[in-house]
């Protein structure tokens, strides 16, 4: 490849400026290197930079990362055209994550792999010189997306993130609360990733027994085992070249998590019954409803595991936290089972509108979507009512005014009742849909059989 574009490297290390001088010269016309970057903005005047890998801290003893969140922006303010890369330690990729947001086009961990580092640095030029191919697969996907964005405040900041994020190779752990849509934005970032043509293999986490696990997930050779009549490729092996998806990471035993945790620190996994260790090359995207901070804390979770794939961090909120998307999402779940039950339903009357905005919707965009479902079926006429959602109505909020003696005269349920009354209904409600009464609560099919089963229901 012939060399092209002009580099600055700016570190405040001169064997690190050494060591890079002789690898990156071999790939760009000139690279030019600083150990101090108060002379950026001189340099930028006299030469034509089209590429600037940039080190998040210069001063001696501080780490905060700020320096160079404060030179990315003054090399944008004075030069917007030009493509920075950050250069960061692994403890600062949260800074980094912020410098996107301010413009970076990329960011490189230390210590770097030599060909990852030349890679990003040759995707950024081609980027700043309108041959940007990644970019161009992120921007104009022959896939069409299924992913609907919104336009509520909270969901702004995260699609901006995810758009940045997505062109990169960074380890992303999902987070939110059940029917939020953590498979859709799995399946959003690769989409919009380089591995796009690559597959995209899915793994429910709580869904493998922990004694075929390293089968599922690495592969087995024949004769490893009793079952073992053939080979058998593993979820590693099927995605190599593209995104390897862990749903549900939370509910991976903690004594299995270290045989992840080795495959992911080493790239490489080895097959059952074979002693040959087979390079992997994948994206792992991983997510859950649960708090993985408050397991490690309770010896539920590796805390190295924790680092290792939650590189990027993107929390999806919950619908209450998104009122203004209700509406919206409901009508595209309208035009889609209008279309999938051949019906004409045009809209939602007022009343229905407002009984949307107002349910507290605890199973999220998924029991969104199953409301509106079932209301298409039962509905008549154009336009779909209140009646036709099925949903209970919200509880009254308890004045502030009862009197003491009020509240001492009313009996108190224990928590254990409570529960039991809430489950009960939530199945009532749902007609005996398990799946959907579990999601009207927030919890796992899983979850809502074992507390069934604890009440006696």
């Amino acid at each position: 490849m012939a060399k092209q574009g002009t580099l600055l490297v700016v570190d405040d290390n001169r064997n690190i400026l050494t060591s890079l001088q002789y690898l990156l010269e071999e790939y760009f016309q000139q690279v030019i290197t600083l150990n101090s970057p108060v002379t950026i903005p001189s340099l930028l005047q006299r030469e034509a930079v089209d590429v600037v890998l940039l080190d998040m801290n210069f001063s001696s003893g501080i780490n905060s990362g700020n320096e160079g969140l404060y030179w990315l922006g003054e090399i944008k303010r004075l030069r917007p055209q030009i493509q920075v890369v950050l250069f960061t330690a692994y403890a600062d990729v949260n800074l980094a994550v912020t410098g996107l947001k301010d413009g970076a086009t990329d960011f490189v961990v230390k210590p770097w792999d030599n060909a990852k580092l030349v890679q990003t640095l040759q995707e950024a030029y081609a980027k700043g010189h309108g041959n940007d191919k990644k970019g161009k697969q992120a921007a104009q996907p022959d896939e069409k997306s299924t992913m609907y964005w919104g336009n509520s405040a909270v969901i702004r900041p995260l699609r901006l993130l995810v758009e940045k994020v997505s062109t990169t190779d960074a380890n992303i752990l999902i987070t939110g609360e059940n029917g939020t849509g953590k498979d859709m934005l799995a399946r959003e970032i690769h989409r919009l990733s380089p591995r796009r043509n690559g597959p995209m293999v899915v793994v429910d986490m709580g869904a493998i027994t922990e004694s075929l696990f390293e089968s599922e997930l690495f592969g087995h050779v024949k004769g490893s085992f009793t079952d073992a009549h053939t080979d058998r490729i593993g979820r590693f092996e099927a995605a190599d070249g593209g995104t390897l998806f862990l749903d549900e990471i939370a509910n991976l035993p903690y004594h299995l998590q270290a045989k992840l945790l080795t495959v992911l620190q080493k790239r490489y996994f080895i097959k059952v019954g074979s002693n040959t260790p087979q390079p992997t090359n994948i994206r792992l995207i991983c997510a859950t409803n649960r708090n993985l901070d408050e397991m490690v804390h309770n010896g539920e979770f590796r805390e190295d595991l924790l680092y290792r794939i939650n590189t990027i961090h993107l929390h999806i909120p919950s619908l209450r936290e998104r009122k203004e998307d209700i509406l919206p999402l409901a009508q595209r779940f309208l035009e889609q089972y209008n279309l999938q039950y051949q019906r004409t339903l045009t809209g939602f009357s007022a009343d229905a509108e407002q009984r949307l905005l107002n349910y507290p919707w605890y199973g999220n965009i998924r029991e969104l979507q199953h409301t509106i479902e079932k209301a298409v079926i039962l509905s008549d006429g154009k336009l779909l009512k209140a009646d036709n959602l099925q949903l209970a109505d919200v509880p009254a909020p308890e004045p502030t005014n009862v009197q003491e003696e009020t509240k001492e005269d009313t009996p108190l349920q224990t928590l254990d009742e409570m529960e039991k009354n809430l489950v009960k209904k939530a199945i009532e409600q749902c007609d005996g849909n398990l799946s959907q009464a579990a999601a009207q609560l927030g919890i796992t099919r899983q979850t809502l059989y074992n507390k069934m089963k604890r009440h006696g229901i």
